[in-house]
C-alpha cells in the first residue's frame, strides 16, 4: 500500500499489503516481461511475494533481493531457500554494475526519500537491454480501503487528517509521474499500465485491524488519536464500507511502468 512508516513484522504485513501483494506481483511480472533464466532483483522485497513470483519463473538461485528492514529479510529468506536475500537500500544496492537482466520494485518507488536516485541505482545494476519496472497504488481514488480511512478521518480530524492521506499528493502515485521519472532516468520503450489486484477480509473488523495496530503511517496516524476521537474514526470508517459483518472483497488499482536499459538486449 501506499503506506509508509515503521515497517511491521511479517506477520502484520500478510494481514495488510499483504493481502494484495501476491496477486499483485503476478500481474506486474506479467507485465514486466520476466521470462525463464533471467537473472533478477526485487527492491524493496517485504516478506517476499514478488521474489516468490520471480522465483517460480526464472528459480530461486536466479533471484536476488533486497530490503532495508531486517525482520523482512529473514521472513523473506525463510520463505525463498536460494535466493539472495540482502538488507539494503533501493539508493545504495550491493550489486555490481550490469549484474541482473530484469530489475523490479513493487509498492516501493513512493515511500523512498531519494527516488531519483534510486532510479539511477536500479539502472546501474542492470545489464543492457535489461527490463527495469516499478508498481504502485493509485492512492487517488484507486485503494477503496484507504480512501475509506482518509475519508472518515477527514470527517473526524479535519486539521489533521493530511498525516493519513499525505500520500495522495505524491506525484509517482501517478501513471504520468511514473513514465516521468522513467524518462529521466533515461530509460528506453517506456511504457505503462493499470494493474489490479483483489484482498478478501471477514468483516469491517477485519479491514480495520492494521489500522487499529499501528501499521504503517495511516495506523500511526491512527494510533496517535485520542480514545474518543479513534473510536469515531472507527465508525465512520464501517460506515463508508457499508459495515459489512460477513467476508467481503475490495480490489485496488496500482499504476506500473517498465523501460529498458540502454544498449543491447541481453
Amino acid at each position: 500500500m501506499t503506506d509508509a512508516g515503521p515497517a511491521p513484522t511479517a506477520e502484520a504485513y500478510d494481514r495488510h499489503a499483504g493481502r494484495y501483494a501476491a496477486q499483485l506481483a503476478d500481474a506486474f511480472v506479467c507485465f514486466a516481461g520476466v521470462m525463464p533464466k533471467m537473472r533478477t532483483l526485487d527492491v524493496g522485497c517485504g516478506p517476499g511475494a514478488l521474489a516468490l513470483r520471480l522465483a517460480a519463473i526464472v528459480g530461486a538461485e536466479r533471484v536476488a533481493a533486497v530490503d532495508p528492514s531486517t525482520p523482512y529479510v529473514e521472513a523473506c529468506r525463510q520463505r525463498l531457500a536460494g535466493a539472495d536475500v540482502r538488507v539494503a537500500t533501493a539508493e545504495d544496492l550491493p550489486f555490481d554494475d550490469a549484474s541482473f537482466q530484469a530489475v523490479l520494485a513493487q509498492l516501493v518507488i513512493q515511500v523512498l526519500t531519494e527516488p531519483r536516485r534510486a532510479v539511477t541505482e536500479l539502472t546501474r545494476v542492470a545489464a543492457p537491454g535489461a527490463i527495469l519496472a516499478t508498481c504502485v497504488w493509485d492512492s487517488r481514488g484507486g485503494m477503496p480501503l484507504l480512501e475509506a480511512f482518509f475519508e472518515s478521518a477527514r470527517s473526524v480530524d479535519p486539521g489533521g487528517a493530511w498525516r493519513a492521506g499525505r500520500d495522495q499528493e505524491n506525484p509517482w502515485c501517478t501513471r504520468e509521474g511514473l513514465r516521468e521519472l522513467w524518462t529521466s532516468g533515461g530509460l528506453q520503450a517506456v511504457e505503462t499500465s493499470e494493474l489490479r489486484a483483489t484482498a478478501s477480509y471477514e468483516d469491517a473488523d477485519d479491514a480495520w485491524w492494521s489500522f487499529a495496530a499501528g501499521v504503517g503511517t495511516t495506523g500511526a496516524y491512527c494510533r496517535s488519536l485520542r480514545a474518543d476521537h479513534r473510536a469515531a474514526l472507527r465508525q465512520e470508517f464501517f460506515r463508508r464500507l457499508g459495515s459489512p459483518t460477513q467476508p467481503f472483497e475490495l480490489t485496488s488499482r496500482a499504476w506500473a511502468v517498465r523501460g529498458r536499459a540502454r544498449g543491447a538486449q541481453p
